[in-house]
């Protein structure tokens, strides 16, 4: 099958054959239709941000596609179903703290890097190869659309920081990192969740005001500065601040998450899940009595939790979760090179880039 495989940190892609998967039991094989290209797809490739990655290796995390052979445990599953392809894989021998592998991206440790043995390759490929459960069913799908439906990949990773800080509906979120692409998203999937209102600071006005167009009323942009910014952010809401998500990437200082997670109410929930610290520099730091005497839930989150996936294609197919909203730009695989471009490029939130295997 055609792939394009990383050989070398900082070295182009190269898209030439390699053998296709063979199928073992609890796997499933999948025809790789429409695959996401990360804005930051190009740092990784090139080992800036220090992803954990075994090369040689064909990257690409998640995909939409369509089942081409089950192994023998399937009882749902059959050749020809839309699936969307999560490229969370868990170890399967210890359910209370897996070891984890991002297929096609990064892995968490010696045991992600375990994993990475068998299901290192990702979904810039013909086929790929995925545990059965990874495999989740997506429905009747137009060919046309699929490229469309990779914004769940994208959906997915505030999804699962909003159901860790258990948001409920009519509840008000501050996302912090709003401008960006999964803070943006972030916005969109709280809304869709029935929050009553989104908060989202941000320095870019070009984009804080395309989420005011966007979501009308429900969502109160707020211009950082550094100087008052908690104060600010507290009166953007109109109501206590429920639930704080911060989505920074790793180029941020820890001041802006400083300044969100203050705003949070008593006995509100703060969730990290972004990239603040990764490549070096200072550490959060919050106040031990203020978190205490206000008996705020601090938690990290890596991703989404299995059961998210379900759950979030029925958002998106009740419309809760509007997939129109995002613009596609598909690319074949010959030319993965442009798609990273593209994805790098810093076009508007709600926009995909897309590589068609």
């Amino acid at each position: 099958m055609k792939a394009a495989v990383l050989e070398e940190f900082g070295k182009p892609l190269a898209v030439h054959e390699i053998p296709a998967p063979t199928l073992g039991t609890g796997e499933v094989l999948v025809d790789v239709v429409a695959a996401p290209v990360l804005p930051y797809a190009a740092e990784v490739f090139r080992g800036e941000r220090n992803y954990q990655l075994t090369l040689p290796v064909v990257p690409g995390a998640g995909a939409i596609g369509r089942v081409r052979e089950t192994g023998p445990d399937a009882t749902r599953l059959a050749p020809g179903d839309w699936v969307l392809c999560d490229p969370v894989i868990r170890s399967r021998d210890d359910a209370r703290t897996p070891d984890i592998t991002l297929q096609g991206l990064s892995g968490r440790g010696e045991g992600g890097l375990f994993l990475q043995r068998h299901f290192g390759h990702g979904a810039y490929a013909e086929q790929l190869r995925i545990p059965t459960e990874n495999a989740i069913p997506l429905g009747p799908l137009d060919p046309a659309d699929a490229g469309r439906w990779t914004a769940l990949t994208l959906c997915l990773v505030p999804y699962g920081g909003l159901l860790a800080a258990e948001l409920r509906p009519g509840e008000t979120v501050l996302v912090s990192g709003a401008t960006g692409n999964f803070g943006s998203a972030g916005v969109a999937v709280a809304l869709a969740m029935g929050a009553a209102c989104v908060v989202a600071p941000g320095r870019n006005e070009a984009a804080l005001d395309d989420l005011e167009r966007r979501f009308g009323s429900r969502v109160r942009t707020v211009r950082l500065t550094g100087d008052g910014d908690t104060v600010r952010l507290r009166e953007a809401a109109g109501a206590p601040i429920d639930v704080v998500l911060d989505l920074l990437p790793p180029s941020a200082s820890t001041a802006p998450v400083r300044a969100a997670a203050m705003a949070v109410r008593e006995y509100g929930r703060i969730v990290l899940m972004g990239g603040v610290g990764m490549l070096g520099g200072d550490d959060l730091a919050l106040p031990y009595p203020w978190l205490m005497r206000n008996s705020v839930t601090v938690r990290g989150q890596w991703m989404q939790p299995r059961t998210a996936n379900a759950s979030m294609i029925a958002l998106a197919r009740s419309g809760l979760l509007d997939l129109d909203q995002f613009t596609v730009t598909e690319f074949g695989l010959d030319d993965i090179a442009g798609a990273l471009d593209h994805a790098a490029s810093g076009r508007p939130r709600f926009a995909l880039t897309v590589v068609r295997p």
